[in-house]
């Protein structure tokens, strides 16, 4: 929690900012610590009891992002240090990012230890091009495998002739193939302009239908090697009765990362944070806004990290670009420490992310809102923002007793003498007070004889008395 120095004036203001940042300093550098003390394995041996043979259980299920292929690596990497006999991968997901797909993918295939996919519900999209680099595939009942079509952020199909949909049907060819499985069905899952005649099915799969099948026809077609109800049965079928098994499920900083890397959240946590910093920068006191702008960063960050792409660097750049916007605020440098800090706090963001562009287009979105509402919230707390401090509120009003000179008043229809010529203006005498006069236009001699016929402030008009 960051410590607030209450006060008055600029003095007691640089204090509590200087207070903010080092603490979000020490909080970003306190996260690698934290995650690591989250972390571990719990498994002691790689055999159990009375030498069973060690089986790690892991789910894959939910959306496939990065988030669960940084899981999938800390699992595998936990099943190869204990020497396990075999992973048993639980999928049911509905799809995700191609790209986290094909990393899992090359993670099943290059790893020690032999996997095989138990397809629980449905191994749809890349879903199904993990199941398919297993060795065996297991359905449970009901469940569906295939309808991998590439989909853009908006949900729309691509394009069966672009670049992407061929290196994806490519690659789910591939692993059809490595594992003796018809690559056309592969192929049939992500192109629906292909057509495909099944003779195992007595079906012919026409242009503009995606393959899709159920857990009867995989084995059918020798995309199942069984249909199992169970784990235990997934286990009886592999010959691995009697095993210990490892149930290697996600962590808390794991499952909180997972949630925090979709691209929705993200740019939430960027309107949040930069609202929160801009609202606190301008409207200093609350707290509140800061706290809030602080732990929408943290969270940021955590979720990179735990995930594996964000470094102290990334930490570190950022809050450089804070200091360095705060700078500008309170020694202007015509715009070139801000554009600095712009640039690292820009710079901090986007390459503590996976995937650099999907950073920058959510830092741009939340950039904007985030504007907006601290827009709103500046305006509507404007006489207490720090801009104020600089700003002179006392009036120097007449009514105050304010006067930049003596008002007289009482010469007001007195009569004296023109000591100089007044054209127009010029000095005169009234009982023996020498008061510089003006005219309202006419010349008037020296020597001669004038009547004060207005008093304006220090402003005295006089005419000639008339003879």
């Amino acid at each position: 929690m960051v410590s607030y120095i209450r006060g008055k004036g600029l003095g007691n203001t640089n204090i509590r900012l200087k207070a903010w940042l080092m603490g979000l300093l020490a909080v970003l550098m306190l996260i690698p610590a934290g995650i690591a003390a989250a972390s571990g394995s719990t498994v002691a041996a790689a055999e159990g009891q009375n030498g069973a043979k060690l089986v790690y259980y892991i789910p894959a299920e939910r959306t496939i992002e990065s988030g669960l292929q940084r899981f999938l690596q800390r699992a595998y990497q936990d099943a190869e240090e204990h020497q396990a006999s075999y992973v048993i991968l639980d999928v049911n997901t509905l799809g995700g990012r191609v790209d986290a797909a094909l990393e899992i993918g090359e993670l099943i295939k290059t790893s020690k230890v032999p996997t095989a996919a138990f397809v629980r519900g449905k191994a749809f999209s890349a879903g199904s091009f993990i199941a398919l680099n297993a060795k065996q595939i297991y359905m449970e009942p009901g469940s569906t495998i295939g309808a991998a079509a590439v989909v853009n952020g908006q949900g729309e199909e691509l394009d069966p002739s672009a670049k992407t949909v061929a290196a994806w049907s490519s690659a789910m060819r591939s692993a059809a193939e490595q594992n003796g499985r018809n690559p056309a069905i592969a192929e049939g899952m992500v192109n629906k302009n292909r057509v495909l005649a099944v003779p195992q099915l007595n079906k012919e799969y026409r242009e503009g239908e995606l393959i899709s099948l159920t857990s009867e026809e995989a084995l059918k077609v020798g995309y199942a090697e069984g249909i199992a109800g169970s784990r235990e049965e997934v286990l009886k079928a592999l010959g691995l009765e009697g095993a210990q098994i490892e149930i290697f499920n996600p962590s808390f900083s794991e499952e909180l990362a997972r949630f925090l890397l979709n691209p929705i959240v993200t740019t939430i946590l960027f309107i949040l944070g930069l609202a929160g910093i801009a609202i606190e920068l301008f409207v200093p006191g609350f707290g509140i806004p800061g706290i809030i702008g602080v732990a929408s960063f943290v969270l940021y960050f955590f979720g990179q990290y735990v995930a594996g792409f964000a470094g102290v660097e990334d930490m570190v750049l950022f809050v450089i670009g804070i200091i360095l916007l705060v700078i500008e605020i309170f020694v202007p440098g015509f715009g070139i420490w801000a554009i600095i800090g712009i640039v690292c706090l820009m710079s901090g963001v986007i390459m503590a992310a996976y995937d650099s562009s999907n950073a920058a287009l959510s830092l741009g979105i939340g950039f904007i809102l985030a504007m907006v509402l601290a827009g709103f919230v500046i305006y509507a707390f404007r006489k207490r923002g720090i801009w104020n401090k600089f700003i002179l509120k006392d009036e120097l009003k007449t009514e105050l007793g304010y006067v930049s000179q003596p008002v007289k008043e009482y010469l007001l229809g007195k009569t004296g003498k023109a000591l100089t010529p007044l054209r127009p203006a010029g000095t005169a005498i009234f009982d023996g007070e020498r008061v510089d006069v003006v005219t309202a236009g006419e010349f008037i001699m020296q020597g001669q004889q004038v009547t004060v016929v207005l008093v304006e402030g220090g402003r005295i008009v006089v005419s000639a008395e008339e003879k």
